[in-house]
């Protein structure tokens, strides 16, 4: 581990609390959601008791691995902390999502517990740089560059985990600023439109996309606490929180899933290679179009919606036994592969390999049976494996590829590294 931080034993209470709530989502199986890979018939979800205990990796199975994945994570992290920006940021001080993920993969480095005030200099920096963006209207994003939801749900995300109680008024409005741009075209609180229920970018655009759409949903998920908290707190005469309509959402996150039984859509294919599988919003696939054996054409269903499908699914409270789950999770076991971002190549690949550690992880599944493979598959071995594999003698990762970013070594460094860490916690 670089030696920028101090070892610490135990986190403060309210630190504590909160920063479970967060890993919770992104490093172990909801509660009630069961063993890994499979809900037993019956079972009643269980209610989440929230202690040290949620926040501690369990046990390495494989000591050799976990020490050179943490030596990888060492030398991205001292490779990130040299190129930090002189205001705090980092690469395009116009989007602070990036700031947001490299502030994040500091804060989640396995080998180190802190407390907010313990932060060092540089990464107290990174965090006020995100609070220099906060806007009028809550949302964490520089008006005249767009991408507001993309902006705002990360650095909701980053701010929630570091347990800091004088970010919460920041967070309470940033989420009641993501929940507003819900799409409902149509007849108000009916999901008539295409596109209702949805959140894309949050500019100009007219449509919603499970991109933006998952990472709003993990927003609003890993902060929900600070929610109860608030109304605790304060009395609930004096809270004004929007409300997200989830009913809405889970209609349009349907909508985006290869699934003629549930999507009411009328592109949706129920052809074996993309039956489960999703796209990046109802009618438009970034892996575009397939052409069928029957000479039908099909949107073709990728890995990293697939992912932020299985993603929001979990985030608007269905069951793992639930078909729509159930369909995703098959189309994952039958195009899984820590080689590409299936059905994009290497398009979107570090992007892939961050939305799959989340998915995997949060729906519990330790080990996967790939259809075509013997043996069961330890997909944070391999996740691990593969991407330390790709790092750079300096310690950074990047994509030749340049599409959606990932020529950009510090975007794409933040992905490996946040990667890694959720993949490192089950080992």
């Amino acid at each position: 581990m670089v030696n920028y931080l101090r070892k610490h034993n135990a986190w403060l209470c309210l630190q504590s609390f909160v920063m479970a709530a967060f890993l919770i989502c992104i490093a172990h199986p909801l509660p009630g959601w069961g063993a890994p890979d499979k809900l037993n018939k019956g079972e009643k979800p269980q209610e989440a008791v929230v202690s040290q205990n949620l926040i501690k990796a369990d046990q390495p199975t494989n000591l050799s691995l976990r020490k050179e994945a943490q030596h990888s994570i060492d030398m991205g992290l001292a490779w990130l902390k040299n190129k930090q920006n002189p205001d705090g940021s980092w690469s395009n001080p116009d989007y602070p999502a990036i700031t947001a993920l490299v502030a994040l993969s500091f804060v989640r480095d396995p080998s180190a517990s802190l407390s907010y005030q313990q932060y060092p200099a540089f990464l107290q920096n990174a965090f006020k740089f995100i609070l220099s963006k906060v806007q009028p209207d809550g949302g964490i994003y520089t008006p005249s560059k767009g991408l507001a939801n993309y902006n705002t749900a990360i650095c909701i995300s980053a701010l929630t985990a570091t347990g800091n109680p004088a970010f919460v008024p920041v967070i309470q409005k940033a989420r009641n600023y993501l929940i507003s741009l819900q799409m409902d075209e149509g007849e108000k609180g009916v999901a008539d439109q295409t596109y209702d229920g949805g959140i894309g970018y949050g500019g100009k655009e007219k449509h919603s996309d499970l991109s933006n759409m998952h990472l709003a949903l993990e927003a609003l998920y890993v902060s929900r606490q600070l929610e109860i908290d608030k109304a605790k707190t304060l009395g609930s005469a004096k809270v004004e929180s929007k409300e997200l309509d989830y009913q809405a959402a889970l209609r349009f996150i349907e909508r985006c899933q290869n699934n003629p039984k549930t999507n009411d859509q009328s592109w949706a294919s129920g052809d074996p290679d993309n039956l489960g599988g999703f796209i990046y919003f109802p009618g438009s696939s970034k892996a575009d179009e397939q052409k069928l054996p029957d000479g039908k054409t099909a949107l073709r269903s990728y890995g990293s919606m697939t992912y932020a499908g299985l993603l929001s699914f979990i985030y608007v409270n269905l069951e793992k036994d639930d078909p729509r789950v159930q369909a995703a999770y098959d189309w994952i076991r039958k195009h899984y592969t820590v080689d590409e971002n299936p059905g994009m190549g290497q398009q979107g690949l570090f992007y892939n390999y961050h939305t799959m550690a989340k998915a995997l992880a949060v729906y519990g599944a330790q080990e996967i049976q790939v259809e075509g493979r013997k043996e069961k598959v330890n997909w944070r071995k391999e996740l691990i494996g593969k991407i330390i594999g790709l790092q750079k003698g300096e310690g950074y990762w990047v994509n030749a590829e340049g599409r959606w970013w990932e020529n950009d070594p510090v975007l794409a460094t933040s992905y490996a590294l946040l990667s890694m860490e959720i993949a490192q916690a089950g080992l």
